[in-house]
């Protein structure tokens, strides 16, 4: 299948496209990448360069394109770091004609916003946009903790409280919501938990925490393309967050031995398409 996908890019290192197309490549999706800013390396990093591109630029090249007729072959959208508002109205716009050229186009919405500890990290007007115009349009979107309580304007301090959290941001639009980087007290000591919400049910998938002496970057990018990658080709809401949160944690483990800041992602990438699968999704409740 044919995957739009608008993000951030760097040359060195794994975060945004960087980090996103290749998984989907093993998944067997073509990607075709429009990248919302071109660094040298991420900014976790602390210094980088290059530039934000203007929104008017990746507005230029969505209509080269549809010149091709790419737009209408497209079979989901995915956006990630975008920038400013701005850019994500164009965002919004390549969702909309691919849902008037094709059909069944998801659009999976990347909130990236911020992280526990490192707090926010985009401009004022992005929390908002997602808010208010991004969520209503998506149908699966991927918040992390902080960001679903910074969208939601309520702490996660329970696992209750994270389904609670996800169900109103599904009314406002998504049909599914996705959390990752669930801490304790939601999830027990020494594990992170990945979470699905759906008008279904809520499934839970937690992991033993690997520690790193700096954590590298672009795990989140990693894992909404392989979630999207799988819900795209029909493959059930629990059983692709299973697929999902074992494939990010074989790739973390990949990243520890290799004793790398940055994710080995070529390393890992048959666990990318075929993780094992030790830590199974579990049907769970807000009570």
């Amino acid at each position: 299948m044919n995957i739009l996908s608008i993000q951030s890019s760097v040359a060195f290192g794994h975060v945004g496209n960087s980090a996103a197309v290749f998984p989907l490549q093993r998944l067997g999706h073509e990607v075709w990448p429009i990248n919302t800013v071109q660094f040298s390396n991420h900014t976790g990093y602390g210094a980088w360069r290059g530039e934000v591109f203007p929104a008017s630029h990746l507005a230029d090249v969505l209509p080269g394109m549809g010149e091709r007729a790419a737009l209408a072959g497209v079979s989901a959208v995915l956006s990630g770091y975008l920038g400013d508002a701005a850019t994500g109205q164009v965002v919004l716009d390549a969702v909309a004609t691919v849902r008037a050229r094709g059909k069944g186009a998801l659009y999976c919405c990347d909130p990236v916003m911020g992280d526990e500890g490192r707090g926010l990290f985009v401009r004022p007007d992005i929390p908002e946009f997602f808010a208010g115009r991004a969520l209503p349009v998506a149908d699966v979107t991927t918040p992390n903790q902080f960001e679903l309580e910074l969208l939601t304007g309520g702490a996660v301090q329970s696992l209750g409280d994270a389904i609670a959290a996800a169900h109103r941001l599904r009314a406002r639009g998504p049909a599914g919501v996705a959390v990752t980087s669930l801490r304790p007290p939601a999830v027990p000591e020494g594990r992170l938990g990945s979470l699905i919400v759906t008008g279904e049910g809520a499934w839970l998938v937690d992991t033993p925490q690997i520690d790193f002496p700096v954590a590298p970057n672009g795990t989140g990018d990693v894992f909404a393309a392989l979630l999207l990658g799988r819900l795209v080709r029909g493959e059930a809401p629990a059983g692709a967050l299973e697929a999902t949160a074992n494939a990010l944690y074989a790739l973390l483990e990949t990243t520890r031995a290799a004793g790398s800041r940055e994710l080995a992602l070529v390393a890992a990438q048959d666990a990318l398409r075929d993780p094992p699968r030790p830590y199974p999704a579990r049907v769970v409740t807000g009570a």
